[in-house]
């Protein structure tokens, strides 16, 4: 019986002995478009299982990650999570409410503020990176050692493939 493909997944043609699966550039962007929107929920939800996240959304934890490195302003946070100011604005006013950032003076600009990180901010993302570290190192150890290597084997090629698609993504201006 042929497997049906799960709700929202695009549905690849059978591979025929003249045109094997993932043999053409868009079937293998599809495929791996597949597994890192089935990857990305299936981290989401299941870190919610050790560490309930429903209070701080994925883009303020992106942001918390950025701002780890070192305070920045606005425009900075934005350019390098390529949003847009007024989105980054609106993250960072709830950051600021819940505690996890605060405003310092720009020592370059005085009429501007940079955004850091608070200790609650330090001791939230901690928590968030400890949880899910656990949560992917138990999902590691239950695949097979073939299959545990393969995926290590393939972090240098995501991780330039992040590079290039970094590099070609334009950084918004305004919402749209």
């Amino acid at each position: 019986m042929p497997s049906q493909p799960l709700p929202g997944t695009p549905h690849l043609p059978a591979a025929t002995p003249t045109t094997p699966v993932g043999d053409t550039a868009v079937e293998r962007a599809q495929q791996l478009t597949d597994v890192i929107t089935r990857l990305r929920r299936a981290l989401r939800s299941s870190i919610r299982t050790d560490y309930p996240w429903e209070s701080l959304p994925m883009a303020q934890v992106e942001l918390l990650q950025t701002l780890a490195v070192a305070p920045l302003r606005v425009g900075e946070l934005a350019a390098r999570q390529r949003l847009a100011p007024n989105t980054v604005s609106g993250l960072v006013g709830k950051l600021l409410e819940a505690g996890f950032v605060d405003r310092q003076p720009d020592p370059g600009d005085r009429r501007t503020a940079r955004i850091a990180l608070t200790p609650a901010g330090h001791q939230q993302l901690r928590d968030w990176q400890g949880a899910h570290e656990r949560r992917l190192a138990d999902a590691l150890e239950s695949l097979t050692p073939t299959n545990r290597e393969a995926v290590m084997n393939a972090l240098p090629g995501l991780e330039q493939l992040a590079k290039a698609l970094a590099a070609t993504t334009p950084i918004p201006t305004e919402e749209r």
